[in-house]
């Protein structure tokens, strides 16, 4: 697995872990927890946007480089 794939790995898996990360903050608001749990589901979601949006342009720049993504 090259450089170039393995980035694109990463970034998916950084995506998915974002976007858990926001529902669990969401499903789990203890008593008293002030909004923390509910500010942090809200940031991990703007997070994971951001992460899915430079995957996206990600796989456009790395598409025009020429060669195979998994060699």
């Amino acid at each position: 697995m090259n450089l170039r794939a393995f980035h694109i790995v990463f970034i998916v898996l950084s995506t998915l872990l974002a976007f858990g990360f926001g529902v669990w903050c969401l499903g789990f608001r203890p008593q008293g927890a002030n909004g923390v749990y509910l500010g942090m589901g809200i940031v991990s979601f703007v997070v994971g946007l951001g992460l899915a949006a430079y995957g996206t342009w990600f796989l456009k720049k790395a598409k025009g480089l020429g060669g195979s993504l998994w060699e």
